[in-house]
């Protein structure tokens, strides 16, 4: 259960990744709620760009470790990364829009406990 979440966190980071990255501004501005004259900025482009790596390399790492390390080490270090994704969430519900808090932040709360209680 608890890998099957993570993963699903992890795609869902990858797909964060892709429309930070790849997408046209216009998906953009409609799944981030910023405006698309703005995201056409070659800065706003740049810094889209950098917290798309962010995204990528967090859901390599979340997916890297289900499968490579051993589960009382993953515990801890799924209780982490689940973790930096809620307060990252959070921030990002606060700066720049509040679906961000239940599509991110409250997934991996929810899993975070939920590696919490599990053996």
């Amino acid at each position: 259960m608890i890998l099957f979440l993570t993963t699903i966190i992890a795609l869902e980071h990858l797909i964060f990744m892709l429309i930070e990255i790849f997408a046209k501004p216009e998906l953009q501005s409609k799944s981030f709620d910023l405006p698309t004259s703005f995201l056409e900025n070659p800065y706003a482009k740049s810094a889209l760009g950098n917290q798309g790596i962010y995204n990528g390399m967090l859901a390599v790492t979340i997916i890297l470790s289900n499968f490579l390390i051993p589960y009382p080490q993953l515990k801890t270090i799924l209780i982490l990364l689940m973790f930096y994704i809620s307060v990252v969430g959070i921030y990002g519900s606060l700066t720049v829009t509040k679906k961000i808090f239940f599509i991110q932040s409250l997934p991996a709360m929810i899993t975070m406990l939920l590696i919490f209680i599990t053996k």
